[in-house]
């Protein structure tokens, strides 16, 4: 039997000299010098949390424990690389040695010393989202799969189902009934491009993005003597944001921390929001029960907002009964500035009053880079767009394109372009291209059939398909090529000539065009939502050549205004609450706030007696408000003409009428 023989740590000369009880509050003390042992700290938003965890590996170094030591887990490479710039402005030491970074570039670390162990060269490549795609497409066409037959998912979606799959555990069958459930037919072929698609990536020594994460834990769990080596190396593991790992970053974790359990994980219950991409809240929810003995410290100071802003945030977050309960205290002084609740007449009433209020905010003295406007989902900001772009007000979007510059928005818009103009070649191209077996060089050849046809120069035809069903087409897209005839049929009246906008748009998505966003788009739900914005702006234009008009001049007011933006560095935010997270400003305008909307309608809808989605809907409201830091302000229409219901009485969110109304001051708005 092999003795134990422990080796005694070197003491230093002398310590770092940092006071760590005046450097930090009592909570953040408290934790950052706790013992060895499991430990969770609650970091509450605006509390110090990357303070906390940088003083964590300092106050760790400082005490004699080796960089090579620790591993230090972050969820964006900008994190790291702050916190160790930190920790060496704190500490005379070389923290070269220390493993800090995100978990797929540690992942990948460990690979490229091991992966022949799993049957890959250590130069293997790894693909981007581009690359992969293309080998998809590879592995595709090398099956006998008959895509003619069947509308088959487009690889960026193959890719978003397999990611999905691999980071929560989630058997396949059961993802496609619960998030692709008008795929759920296509089992199986899904099944087997899933076993495709492995054998490829290791036929051409190519991994992807989840491969960093998932292979790094099937070659530590297959691997006992490696998983030893690192287990024996890593004597302390710290974790940024736990609240958002996912399965696989889960089960890595408690891998490597697995002899030592010194392992401290940091985040916040509460803002778990990310639950679409994988993330899993109860990890962090029941960190304790799966490391015995574990200590939960709470830091519940917060430094970024006024206390009348952090009342509403804890009133807003007590509905939920699975999390972990804490008061944010505010370090701020009382302002007696109320958040603002503010009803509005329509949508575009709402647009108008924050528009009118940023410039008024503006005068008062907050720059506009100090603003934001945060929604639930993208197309919430349609109205607010076209509202800030007429009075020249710059603004900034970081959930996403600008709305009429959306590749599906487009598409939409080539249908009824070739509707009303027969010699729009880029229109036409658009249209085919969207077809199976239909690409670049097919296009070409269509339009020249079309060129030549007699109904391209008429100013009114009886119909479009007549003269397309006589084309010569791929076979693979004749069945949609058809679909198409009829479909731009149906965007004529009886007399040939173009339609409305608002009956011309549930003809394209009956059509050809809902099947195809399907299979194109893995969130296909937002994207139809924001076409149905579309329709409900194009209710207002009973001319289909005015309608087009408008959206051409409001993209080309985007395009212009582009390279001002780059210049003034003073521009509103417009973002999704998913993209604002970790992000302040002073004044913070969340819209839209009506049941339905926010909270989404689809958790209204869910028959789940645990209410998971409607709890996660409520930690993003609590993320919406703990951004502001100054002044705060909850908006919603009260009538919503819906293109397919007319006028719509919205009623407010759920989230705002749990607030006791004296944390707020209403505001009635009036028309000049």
């Amino acid at each position: 039997m092999a003795r134990s023989y422990t080796l005694q740590r070197t003491p230093r000369e002398s310590g770092s000299g940092i006071d760590y009880a005046a450097e930090l509050n009592e909570q953040q003390y408290a934790a950052v010098t706790s013992p060895p042992g499991p430990a969770l700290i609650i970091a509450g938003a605006g509390s110090g949390k990357t303070r906390t965890l940088t003083y964590r590996v300092a106050y760790l170094l400082d005490n004699g424990i080796e960089a090579k030591n620790i591993l230090l887990l972050t969820f964006t490479n900008k994190a790291a690389r702050e916190m160790l710039e930190r920790v060496e402005a704190l500490l005379p030491l070389d923290t070269n040695e220390l493993w800090g970074g995100t978990f797929h570039s540690i992942g990948n670390r460990i690979l490229r010393r091991h992966a022949d162990r799993l049957g890959f060269k250590r130069s293997f490549s790894i693909m981007d989202r581009e690359d992969q795609k293309d080998l998809l497409n590879s592995v595709i066409g090398e099956s006998d799969l008959d895509t003619k037959a069947i509308r088959f998912p487009k690889p960026e979606v193959l890719a978003d189902i397999f990611s999905l799959a691999q980071n929560t555990g989630e058997k396949l069958k059961d993802l496609l009934e619960r998030r692709y459930p008008y795929f759920d037919h296509l089992h199986g072929q899904i099944a087997q491009m899933a076993k495709a698609y492995e054998r490829k990536k290791q036929d051409t020594n190519c991994m992807d993005f989840d491969d960093l994460l998932q292979k790094t834990l099937v070659l530590l769990e297959e691997n006992p003597d490696l998983a030893e080596v690192y287990q024996n190396q890593f004597q302390f593991v710290l974790v940024d944001e736990y609240q958002d790992t996912n399965h696989i970053q889960s089960q890595l974790i408690d891998l490597l921390a697995a002899k030592h359990k010194n392992v401290t994980v940091v985040g916040d219950d509460a803002q778990s929001i990310y639950s679409w991409r994988g993330a899993d809240y109860r990890n962090i929810l029941e960190f304790p029960e799966r490391y015995e003995g574990a200590q939960v410290f709470k830091i519940e100071t917060n430094y970024r907002s006024v206390p009348e802003i952090l009342d509403l945030a804890n009133s807003a977050i007590r509905g939920n009964t699975k999390q972990y309960h804490k008061e944010l205290r505010p370090h701020r002084k009382i302002t007696e500035l109320l958040p603002g609740l503010v009803p509005l007449a329509d949508p575009s009433t709402q647009a108008a009053f924050v528009a009118q209020r940023i410039l008024e905010l503006r005068d008062e003295g907050i720059e506009l880079d100090e603003m934001a406007i945060l929604y639930r989902a993208h197309f919430h900001s349609m109205e607010i767009q076209m509202e800030l772009t007429k009075r020249g007000i710059p603004f900034v979007i970081t959930s996403g394109l600008r709305f009429f510059e959306q590749a599906h928005i487009k598409d939409v818009a080539a249908f009824m372009k070739f509707a009303v103009n027969r010699q729009d070649e880029v229109a036409f191209k658009r249209l085919v291209r969207m077809l199976p077996g239909i690409g670049a060089k097919s296009a070409d050849k269509l339009w020249n059939q079309w060129v030549t046809c007699e109904a391209s120069h008429l100013e009114v035809i009886p119909g479009f398909f007549q003269y397309l069903e006589t084309f010569s087409v791929p076979a693979k897209g004749r069945k949609a090529w058809e679909q198409l005839g009829y479909t731009l049929d149906e965007l004529l009246d009886p007399e040939g000539k173009p339609r409305s906008p608002r009956e011309m748009i549930p003809s394209i998505l009956g059509g050809v065009y809902d099947d195809y966003l399907r299979s194109k788009y893995s969130n296909y739900e937002s994207r139809r939502q924001d076409i149905d914005q579309l329709q409900q702006y194009g209710e207002q234009f009973s001319d289909i050549e005015e309608f087009l008009s408008q959206l051409s001049l409001l993209s080309s007011v985007d395009n212009e205004t582009t390279s001002m933006r780059q210049r003034d560095t003073e521009a509103v935010c417009l973002s999704s609450v998913h993209q604002a997270k970790g992000l302040e400003w002073r004044a913070v305008f969340v819209v839209w706030l009506t049941d339905g909307m926010f909270p989404n309608n689809r958790v209204l809808d869910e028959d789940d007696e645990s209410q998971t989605g409607l709890e996660e809907e409520r930690r993003l409201f609590y993320v919406a408000i703990t951004r502001a830091k100054d002044e705060l302000y909850l908006t919603y229409p009260q009538i919503w003409h819906n293109a397919y219901d007319g006028q719509v009485l919205q009623k407010p969110s759920r989230f705002i009428e749990d607030i006791p109304q004296d944390l707020m001051e209403g505001w009635n708005v009036g028309t000049w």
